[in-house]
Formats: structure tokens, C-alpha cells, sequence
């Protein structure tokens, strides 16, 4: 099981180096919003499988808190770009 765990991070962690290329190469801001976003989902996976391998409850309060502020991100976000359009 460990290794399978090993695994699934290294692949979300290549999800994160593909997103880091949308956000350096993005040629839209809601596209690099997006990979913002992934960045934020990857790091709570990675903190939640971290937490099982571990045995840290911790992990879990601190894969919340950076769930809340991913939501607050992308709704910042929403609301800035509304007002440059509106």
C-alpha cells in the first residue's frame, strides 16, 4: 500500500509541474486561475496522502485550511475579473 501512495504523489506532483507550465505560458488569467486552482487540489491530495502514511491527524487540519483558501482564491478572482469587465 506505501508504495502505491508513492506512486499517486508522484503523479500529482507532475500535475503540478504541468500546471506550473499553464501558469508560465498561459496566455489567458482564467487559464492560469485554472492551474492556480490544480495547485491548490494537488497540495490538499498530497497533504490528505501524506497524513495516511504518516499517521499525522495534523495533515488533515492543514489540507482543510488550504481547501478554504483555495475557495476564497478563486472567488477573489471571479470577483476582480467581473469588475475589469463590467
Amino acid at each position: 500500500m506505501p508504495l502505491f501512495l508513492a506512486l499517486i504523489l508522484v503523479l500529482l506532483l507532475a500535475s503540478i509541474l504541468a500546471g506550473l507550465i499553464r501558469v508560465l505560458r498561459g496566455p489567458a488569467p482564467a487559464e492560469r486561475m485554472l492551474a492556480a486552482q490544480l495547485f491548490g487540489t494537488a497540495a490538499v491530495a498530497i497533504l490528505l496522502i501524506l497524513s495516511q502514511m504518516m499517521a499525522m491527524p495534523a495533515l488533515l487540519d492543514v489540507a482543510m485550511v488550504f481547501a478554504l483558501l483555495a475557495a476564497v482564491t478563486l472567488i477573489a478572482f471571479i470577483v476582480l475579473a467581473g469588475r475589469r469587465a463590467g
